[in-house]
């Protein structure tokens, strides 16, 4: 059915939940990414002053400067008892149980859209026994009205008749009310503005594709339910997610080895003295002494001058400075509050919570589809015995009429068996689309969607 279709794309609430799933999805990609090794680049300037310690000497100088240190880092786990892989798993898990949950809701409108359509088909059908009770009301009134005015028949006939053709009135507006009504929610459903022009395809209810009862049974959807219903399926993937989120956590309760590497250099824009030889020397030390072939030669230390200052350029810096660092570290949980511990154990809860949830999910729809078989078989009691009433009020009505025409009835008792058929046909619609809705309610279980 077109209506259902067109439903499911564009229901806001399926949009929603369809947002959901791409969160899951990016969950699941970032999970993937994350066993990959990270990569983080470090790095600004600075302003000292007073005592501080050179950064690329390493020594002790008394002076303001300006600074710059870059770094790059990167680590990567190389055993962490599996539990990043465990993760993935479990979101992996998590995107389908997303989508089971989409479908789920696909489902849930499509049989609310169904339940609607079928209401306005009643609704419609309903107008259309309420329209030709109401024309015949009008006959039998102006038949009435000629026989009164010729002195046939006493006023009160004619009162009894108008004041059954008001209540057919009515009768026709409110079943016009309620089409309109079912259309309007229908078009939420559908997420159709509300002034939107609507009309829907009228079949008659037993021109509607309905399956054999008899191949139906209980047990047999049971089976296909628990296989094809996306609740279950739902069940299934969240159970399996949370198996995989518990040994997740199991794996944070053991050492972890990772691998670690760093590029790092810096800069320092102070200046340091330029010395330069007076060619002159100092007389009275000596600062050193030299054997060259045994014979020992005293060497006078020169005289030097400061001329001036000079820093070293910054390229020059970031290249005599560049450092390399690698190597493994190994983290032992020893005690960090229970933390690792507490979520390990909440995870096991979580498992059991999910197979009660399953479990009592599996019985509802049990009984859900056993009572929707017994639905059924109501139904269709109700609709047999329906078309035998309304077959045995049409003849009823028949007689009723004839001795109505020859003046053998009074007005009271022919409205009232007229009444009696117009209950009848209207009973009738409602346990042929009720009797219809219920065969879809038990085909639906079977969870292969609903067809017209």
């Amino acid at each position: 059915m077109k209506c259902i279709e067109y439903a499911m794309a564009n229901n806001i609430s399926v949009k929603q939940v369809d947002l959901q799933t791409r969160i899951a999805e990016l969950t699941l990609k970032q999970s993937r990414y994350g066993q990959l090794p990270n990569l983080n680049f470090s790095g600004g300037p600075g302003f000292n002053s007073g005592r501080n310690q050179d950064p690329t000497t390493f020594s002790l100088i008394t002076q303001s400067y300006l600074s710059a240190n870059m770094q790059m880092q990167s680590s990567a786990d190389i055993f962490n008892w599996f539990s990043k892989r465990n993760t993935i798993a479990a979101n992996e898990w998590e995107l389908q149980a997303a989508k089971a949950n989409t479908d789920k809701l696909k489902n849930d409108i499509a049989l609310s859209v169904a339940n609607l359509y079928l209401q306005i088909l009643l609704g419609m059908e309903q107008e259309k026994i309420a329209g030709v009770q109401l024309k015949q009301s009008q006959a039998q009134l102006s038949n009435t009205r000629k026989l009164v005015d010729a002195g046939n028949l006493p006023e009160l006939n004619a009162a009894n008749l108008e004041a059954q053709v008001a209540i057919d009135s009515s009768t026709v507006i409110t079943a016009k009310g309620n089409v309109i009504q079912n259309k309007l929610s229908i078009k939420a459903f559908m997420g159709l503005d509300a002034a939107t022009p609507f009309e829907i395809e009228t079949p008659a209810a037993e021109k509607i594709f309905v399956e054999k009862l008899a191949d139906l049974q209980p047990e047999t959807v049971y089976a296909l339910a628990i296989a094809n219903m996306p609740q279950q399926r739902f069940n299934d993937f969240k159970l399996k997610a949370a198996q995989k989120t518990s040994a997740a956590a199991r794996g944070g309760l053991y050492p972890t080895i990772s691998a670690f590497g760093s590029l790092s250099s810096s800069f320092i824009n102070s200046k340091r003295p330029v010395y330069q030889p007076t060619g002159t020397y100092s007389s009275n030390i000596l600062s050193s002494q030299v054997d060259i072939n045994g014979v020992i030669y005293k060497v006078n230390e020169p005289n030097f001058i400061e001329v001036g200052q000079k820093g070293t350029p910054f390229f020059s810096q970031i290249d005599q400075n560049f450092r390399q660092s690698v190597g493994l570290s190994l983290s032992i949980p020893i005690f960090n509050g229970l933390g690792a511990r507490t979520n390990y154990q909440k995870s096991k809860i979580n498992i059991r919570n999910q197979e009660l949830q399953k479990e009592l999910d599996n019985q509802t729809l049990k009984q859900d589809i056993y009572k929707a078989y017994n639905a059924s078989m109501v139904a269709l009691e109700k609709l047999n015995a329906g078309k035998k009433s309304l077959e045995a009020a049409e003849r009823t009505f028949y007689f009723a009429q004839k001795r109505y025409d020859v003046g053998m009835l009074g007005t009271f008792d022919l409205i009232t068996s007229q009444n009696n058929v117009f209950t009848a046909k209207l009973q009738n619609a409602l346990n042929q689309y009720d009797y219809v809705f219920k065969m879809k309610v038990l085909e639906f279980y079977k969870g292969q969607g609903l067809k017209f």
